[in-house]
């Protein structure tokens, strides 16, 4: 039987390091050995979570983890952002596969970064559950949209997962120095991985319910009944 029809889906990438991004994923696609293919480079993207999840969930015991976590959190990027970019400089494009592929190692990646959090002692358990949760509804949405409306938005706004790994590194190295604050001139101390969690939650599910509300529009007047 012959495969079934995929068509492609417009790529939106908007954040603010795209423009650097793009110039930086084409010069390596362009100098990377032809020996290594697009699927090494995903299986580098893959291990990379799993010890990113790794190194927070050691980090209970030895911070100087941490620092391995911002290595693992880069070998992540060039794995994951590399990969893609690739298979189009090689003409070696596999659509479906590919974009079921990747997305799957992102659905394990999370569930290893956030399980790592989980045990770290940096955040609380369902704290990092619900950031779990909320990434995956996201990410339902933003594959419906994809299939329904043929737009694939990696970005929102200045954001995109390059702009959120440069963020956890970030975090890392806070959570070395101080892994407790305090807000809004408080006493009490909160863990700053606690409240960087319920800001991402509150954030992905703002932008879940703004994208579904405005696909979902878009849709009917597309599809109205008359």
């Amino acid at each position: 039987m012959a495969p079934p029809e995929f068509k492609t889906a417009r790529r939106t990438q908007e954040s603010l390091l795209a423009p650097l991004e793009r110039r930086a994923l084409h010069w390596l696609a362009a100098h990377t050995p032809h020996a290594i293919n697009s699927d090494h480079l995903t299986l580098l993207g893959l291990a990379s979570t799993a010890m990113i999840g790794a190194c927070y969930a050691l980090s209970r015991w030895n911070k100087y983890t941490l620092f391995a976590g911002i290595v693992f959190l880069a070998l992540n990027w060039l794995g994951d952002s590399l990969d893609g970019t690739l298979a189009r400089f090689r003409n070696q494009q596999r659509p479906r596969y590919g974009f079921y592929v990747d997305h799957v190692v992102d659905t394990f990646g999370a569930a290893f970064i956030l399980g790592g959090l989980a045990l770290s002692g940096f955040m609380h358990p369902l704290i990092a559950l619900g950031l779990l949760v909320a990434f995956l509804m996201f990410s339902c949405e933003v594959y419906l949209a994809t299939y329904t409306v043929g737009n694939f938005k990696i970005s929102y706004g200045m954001f995109s997962p390059t702009e959120l790994r440069v963020l956890l590194a970030v975090g890392n190295l806070a959570l070395f120095w101080r892994p407790q604050v305090h807000l809004f001139g408080s006493a009490e101390t909160y863990r700053l991985f606690d409240v960087g969690g319920v800001c991402g939650m509150v954030g992905m599910i703002a932008l879940l319910v703004v994208s579904a509300t405005k696909n979902t529009i878009h849709l009917y007047r597309e599809e109205t009944v008359r």
